[in-house]
């Protein structure tokens, strides 16, 4: 694989940044937006090349993939960082792009890092210069950009996915680099087993920088321990550096949110096994563990409710103990209540009732209490009609008052709660249904005695 000329390194430069490749065909792990037959190469190879935004895990590439871009369609490549620029330092390279334009005919690609970072005015100040061709934007950014980029930036842009690499593609950078005599460590005369190799590429998690600063650092430490006849990278030497733990976990950030919805959706699917996957990739990762004992309790009425009303009190048991024991020893408790959760019957009937409920209690307005069922503590209540007619449920055959409604008028008949035949709620489904029953026949009774009462009615008339 080429890589760039000895004489052209500067002294000092970290080795992720020595082995950046020079083409675009030597881009590792990336074919899904990179392979001959995608729409990307093959705007380069007719010679254009479109504004886009580079989405991806750290370490997939996307610097390294726009300056090759520039390079492929011979454009100027300006690089800026968001977290770092202001509203000055973008004007200042829009008139270098447009100085270079009119100097040479020569188009820039203006890079900008972590564009998400940009407030929504610093986005929209971009448009005019995408619009007009004055420059090529390419944005990269490790966060969700429908979330995070402006919609006008991202109707005028088209959005590239990058995917974490996976260890086998970082494990031949890994090689590559202690090979490299030029470039890499390879006229160190490092000797690193394949189990160490392996070890270190599986540690970096899809992160072709973070795999190469390891190697270089455990590289270092080993030349200080070692001989110059034999210099050997040792597995104490690998833990050091490995000391602290690795896994991605971008807090508050789109891959956080997308770990937390991957436990919620193994509870849902009965799946503890995944579930307490995923529990301890968060926990391993030093996500915050009482953001998930509140998680975890929202899913117990979510997603379990009644179908077993004790994985509530389990969940909140489990918060408790959290409370009570801190880390590590609490983080069992979680574990086991997400567990207990993931094989409890499931039902989400009072989850959509409530929502039912609630959108008709936002869209109906402020329907009347019906009269019968009002509070009537005074005299006057009482005289206007307030709990006229109400019927004491405790005072009724089997303490249920048949036939009585108790929602507004306007919304007599609705069924927001429908338990499914799930754990208990088939004991509750079973007794609605009797209690339904009774109110149906309840209404025939009324039904029925009506016209009775008209016709003697009409008969003391006539």
């Amino acid at each position: 694989m080429p890589f760039k000329d000895q004489s052209t390194i500067p002294d000092g430069r970290p080795l992720a940044d020595r082995l950046r490749p020079e083409c675009l065909a030597d881009v590792a792990g990336q074919s899904h937006i990179l392979g001959e037959d995608k729409p990307l190469p093959r705007a380069l190879a007719a010679g254009h090349i479109h504004s886009m935004i580079l989405w991806g895990p750290p370490g997939t590439g996307k610097t390294t993939l726009a300056r090759l871009l520039a390079k492929a369609v011979d454009l100027e490549f300006v690089q800026i960082s968001a977290v770092m620029a202001g509203v000055k330092d973008i004007r200042q390279a829009i008139t270098q792009a447009q100085d270079t334009l009119a100097q040479s005919g020569r188009g820039t690609l203006f890079f900008v890092d972590e564009v998400h970072r940009f407030n929504k005015a610093q986005q929209d100040g971009l448009l005019p210069y995408v619009e007009d061709g004055t420059v090529v934007l390419v944005g990269a950014t490790t966060e969700n950009p429908s979330f995070e980029v402006n919609n006008a930036l991202l109707s005028r842009t088209r959005t590239y996915v990058l995917r974490g690499l996976d260890s086998d593609v970082i494990r031949q950078l890994i090689d590559r680099a202690l090979n490299d005599s030029e470039n890499g460590l390879g006229d160190r005369s490092l000797v690193m087993s394949d189990d160490l190799r392996n070890q270190l590429a599986a540690q970096a998690d899809g992160d072709a920088r973070r795999a190469l600063n390891l190697l270089e650092l455990a590289a270092d430490i080993a030349d200080a321990h070692s001989e110059a006849s034999q210099r050997e990278i040792t597995q104490a030497d690998v833990d050091e550096v490995l000391t602290g733990g690795l896994r991605r976990f971008d807090k508050n950030g789109d891959y956080f949110y997308d770990q937390m919805s991957a436990i919620h959706k193994s509870v849902r699917g009965s799946d503890p096994d995944a579930a307490l996957y995923w529990l301890a990739r968060m926990l391993e990762a030093g996500c915050d563990e009482h953001y998930v004992a509140r998680r975890v309790v929202r899913m117990a009425s979510e997603d379990i409710g009644n179908a077993d009303p004790r994985a509530l009190r389990l969940c909140l048991d489990a918060w408790e103990t959290f409370d009570r024991l801190g880390s590590p020893e609490g983080e069992l408790a979680i574990a086991q209540a997400v567990a207990y959760l993931a094989c409890a019957p499931k039902s989400n009937a009072v989850y959509s009732a409530f929502n039912a409920a609630w959108r008709d209690a936002r869209d109906k307005g402020s329907l009347e209490v019906p009269m019968h069922i009002r509070n009537a503590p005074t005299k006057l209540m009482k005289e206007l009609g307030y709990a006229d007619g109400y019927r004491y449920d405790h005072n009724e055959s089997d303490g249920y008052a048949a036939g009585e409604t108790y929602l507004p008028d306007e919304l007599v008949g609705t069924r927001y709660y429908d338990p499914p035949a799930r754990g208990l709620e088939t004991k509750i489904r079973d007794k609605l249904s009797r209690l339904r029953q009774r109110d149906a026949e309840q209404e025939t009774r009324r039904q029925t005695s009506q016209p009775a009462a008209s016709n003697a009615a009409s008969e003391r008339n006539g």
